[in-house]
């Protein structure tokens, strides 16, 4: 048997799919990621627990799918960006990793403001998004000013999937996607930034080589192997974003012409051939020479409804409170979430709150907020110009109500695939291609990836929502 394994570095779950050469997905090993957030501020994983949780994640998947290491033929992965850790010349990382909801951030440097505000900075780095605490290069310059004589041991920085690429091979590479959100890479040359690293005060030395999705990184070292669990020798392919990778893993590009992830963040990902960057879009390689992927974001994603049952409704599960949601009337019978519900004091994320408002209302609210929320940052990706359809990822896909609610109010269609895993998929697809098992990503597509379900919009609910949205604005 031959597989092919896919890793979701996810910011809630790590995930290692196996996957045979039709791709069915034989074994999936998933694991929480438990966060060290003590003090409310800082966001890290230790180095020992990331490879603890990958090496559990792949022998679940083996036991699931009752195959041996050997049985995998490539490897490649999904990630999160922003996330980090720091080396030092012997290659030992001196810091754990550090994620990117950490906020020890206060103050913004005025070096990492400067090069934002540089009137070619969208044009070079793809990003037309706003400075936040979140970006690794805020941090790095924490570190700078806060600790420096533990700056001074720094030799290499490396990204969480970086770090994964380097203990696994050996090599000091990357990918092309997730360093698009570091706003240090030139875009359109496919290099690091030297304007952005000079004002930084950063070596290019010290960063990763950055590798197009789908490009052999190298093979599995025998230390690589014995992290994890896997054989040695086998080729490693350069991953991608994680948004990105799911989207493809779901068919973008193929059946659809644009994904969203209703995950820790909402996100839309689709794809163009001009390198066109704008205001709240970030733009990055594709797959191929003069192939772009746009994305954007918004913090209003599943984290509300997560936040409402562990605070409300601990007794109850997700599922439940969703069924008692899809029995609530549309429009949750004049009660309205505000985006991030779970932000403001209790329980001011709420308007219009009402004695006759159940669990079923509030959380139909929040779904409603949530696919408002998607209709906005679907118009500042494509304006008007609306596809026929949209393919939801991450957890908040597995909702058919869910979906409904989002064709109800954008008026278009929304699909999901047959694999609830299309990060790793999507990971595993393109290992398989780089190997040779397909010719090209729309070969290996028509074989891998199947739709499930098409939720089609309500022309009733499609009229009731066209008034709500401008009332509830």
């Amino acid at each position: 048997m031959e597989l092919f394994l896919g890793i979701d570095l996810g910011t809630s779950y790590f995930k290692a799919g196996l996957f045979d050469i039709n791709g069915i997905l034989r074994g999936l090993g998933r694991k929480f990621v438990k966060k060290d957030t003590e003090d409310g501020v800082k966001c890290e994983l230790p180095v020992d627990y990331f490879w603890s949780l990958l090496h559990q994640c792949l022998a679940e998947a083996y036991q699931q799918a009752q195959a041996k290491p050997e049985y995998i033929k490539a490897v490649s992965y999904s990630s999160q960006a922003s996330s980090f850790l720091l080396l030092d010349s012997s290659d030992k990382p001196i810091t754990p990793l550090i994620l990117w909801p950490d906020s020890r951030v206060e103050e913004m440097d005025s070096a990492v403001r400067s090069i934002f505000q540089r009137n070619d900075f969208q044009e070079t780095t793809g990003l037309g998004i706003g400075l936040s605490s979140q970006f690794c290069i805020a941090k790095l310059r924490w570190f700078q000013k806060n600790q420096p004589s533990l700056w001074g041991r720094v030799k290499r920085i490396m990204t969480i999937s970086d770090y994964l690429n380097f203990g696994l091979t050996g090599q000091r590479v990357g990918d092309l996607g997730t360093a698009s959100l570091l706003g240090l890479l030139e875009i359109q040359k496919c290099q690091w930034w030297d304007d952005a690293l000079q004002i930084l005060e950063l070596d290019k030395q010290q960063l990763s080589t950055p590798f197009r999705l789908g490009t052999m990184a190298g093979t599995i070292t025998k230390e690589g192997a014995r992290r994890v669990g896997l054989p040695s020798g086998i080729p490693f392919i350069a991953g991608g974003l994680d948004h990105h990778v799911a989207a493809l893993g779901a068919g973008l590009g193929q059946y659809t012409d644009m994904s969203e992830s209703t995950g820790t963040v909402l996100a839309c990902v689709n794809y163009q051939d001009e390198y066109f960057p704008k205001k709240d879009i970030c733009i990055a390689p594709g797959f191929s020479d003069n192939h772009y992927f746009q994305m954007t974001f918004d913090e209003n994603g599943a984290n509300p409804l997560e936040w409402y049952q562990k605070q409300y409704a601990s007794g109850l599960s997700i599922l439940d409170l969703l069924d008692m949601a899809a029995d609530t009337k549309i429009g949750s019978e004049g009660l309205v979430a505000s985006p991030c519900t779970g932000s403001y004091k209790n329980p001011d994320g709420f308007i219009d709150v009402k004695q006759l408002h159940q669990h079923g209302h509030f959380v139909r609210a929040i779904l409603e907020s949530t696919a408002l929320s998607l209709a906005g940052i679907v118009e500042k990706l494509v304006g008007k110009n609306l596809p026929d359809r949209i393919v939801s990822t991450g957890g908040g896909a597995q909702s058919t109500l869910w979906r409904q609610i989002k064709a109800d109010i954008l008026g278009i269609e929304f699909t999901v695939t047959e694999c609830s895993e299309p990060a790793c998929m999507g990971a595993a697809l393109f290992a398989a291609i780089a190997v040779g098992r397909f010719n090209n990503l729309k070969e290996a597509a028509s074989v891998w990836i199947k739709n499930k379900e098409i939720v089609m919009p309500n022309p009733g609910n499609r009229e009731f929502y066209s008034e709500w949205s401008q009332y509830v604005k």
